[in-house]
């Protein structure tokens, strides 16, 4: 269960890989804020917008032509 009044981040690793940290915690090593901060709905439906590709980076490279 989350609390209301906690501040989010979306933070996104190498893979461009994308989650929600709470914006008070540094983001674990790997991962790195991209600025968005909110409530967690927010930030989910944020991610849910610009995360259109869930595939990981290394893979859609190694598929590519």
């Amino acid at each position: 269960m989350t609390a209301p009044d906690i501040e989010y981040e979306v933070v996104v690793n190498d893979e461009e890989q994308h989650s929600i940290w709470p914006a008070h915690r540094t983001p674990p090593e790997g991962w790195r804020g991209l600025g968005m901060r909110g409530s967690r709905e927010d930030c989910l439906a944020h991610i849910d917008r610009v995360w259109t590709d869930i595939t990981p980076l290394s893979v859609r490279r190694a598929m590519a032509p």
